[in-house]
């Protein structure tokens, strides 16, 4: 394929097609892309069918009356899409509340007549499927090549994280908090992360969706640490969201809480970005995890103590 034209209508893949080196073929992206800098120029062509702003339980009601009357979360801008003319599109099909679906571009691009486009559906369930769906998406754009060499350029530098964590005088039990309220652990790709930084992940099962969290059992663990990274929240967000956790009966009591070992990170731009800057929320693990022994300079920018 010659110069495609690309839509990307999901943050991580975005990001991925820029490690691409296909940033400039881009015409058109999600309304939550906004990495690499200049892809904010582009067209936006989905946006939510519900209120944003708020509470993690208010947010978290207004999908849940979506789904339950079978509504998509997004809706896509089928006439614009049409408009720019892409070669390819790329989606997900991994989490229907997260960004606009496979089945949103399928009904979007329904009927379309004239050249082909190719809808690339990513679905990354577990750290490995993050490569695999680089490699997917580095096939579709005809640079397969490249697309190994940036996966075995950043498993080699998650591999050196993992090979000097371990030396650790320690792994502290780790509580990956994705949701606030209702409560979820961090699933899928998190896990693996945690234990590639050095911590013994307690909640969450590697390759499998984030799972629900009761408090009591949050409590029955009582972690070391306990890191807060909400799906699509940044800084700001999470500290507003934060006294909904810190008021719950037996907070205080927490091995974590009392060791002051509770930390705010965002999860939008990180923890929550199946892409490439994976190796960037496993450096942030690695500082919150063993402070005393790494340092990559992401301290008061994507993670901080919690108040």
């Amino acid at each position: 394929m010659t110069a495609p034209r690309i839509v990307s209508l999901i943050p991580s893949a975005t990001e991925i097609v820029a490690a691409l080196g296909f940033a400039d073929r881009m015409v058109g992206r999600s309304h939550e892309c906004d990495f690499p800098a200049g892809v904010e120029a582009l067209p936006p062509l989905t946006q939510p069918k519900l209120k944003v702003e708020g509470s993690s339980a208010e947010v978290d009601a207004r999908v849940k009356q979506l789904i339950e009357r079978g509504l998509a979360v997004y809706q896509v801008d089928a006439d614009r899409l049409r408009q720019l003319d892409p070669d390819v599109i790329v989606t997900q099909d991994q989490c229907q509340v997260c960004a606009a679906s496979l089945a949103d571009v399928e009904a979007a691009t329904r009927g379309w007549t004239g050249r082909p486009v190719e809808i690339v559906s990513l679905n990354p369930m577990s750290l490995d499927d993050v490569w695999r769906d680089i490699g997917k998406v580095a096939e579709a754009l005809g640079v397969a090549r490249e697309g190994a060499r940036l996966v075995d350029g950043l498993k080699r530098r998650m591999a050196e994280i993992a090979a000097r964590a371990p030396r650790a005088p320690s792994r502290p039990r780790v509580a990956m908090v994705e949701w606030i309220e209702p409560l979820m652990a961090g699933g899928n790709w998190m896990p693996t992360l945690v234990e590639m930084a050095g911590g013994e992940n307690l909640f969450g099962t590697a390759g499998q969706h984030s799972p629900w969290l009761e408090w009591e059992a949050l409590k029955a663990a009582d972690p070391d640490v306990v890191v807060i990274a909400p799906c699509g929240l940044d800084l700001p967000r999470i500290r507003a969201d934060f006294p909904a956790l810190a008021k719950r009966s037996g907070w205080s009591d927490l091995r974590a809480v009392k060791a002051k070992r509770v930390y705010l990170a965002d999860g939008n731009q990180y923890f929550n970005r199946p892409g490439p800057r994976l190796a960037e929320t496993l450096e942030i693990l690695a500082e919150i995890l063993h402070p005393d022994r790494f340092d990559f300079g992401f301290r008061g920018t994507a993670w901080e103590a919690a108040p």
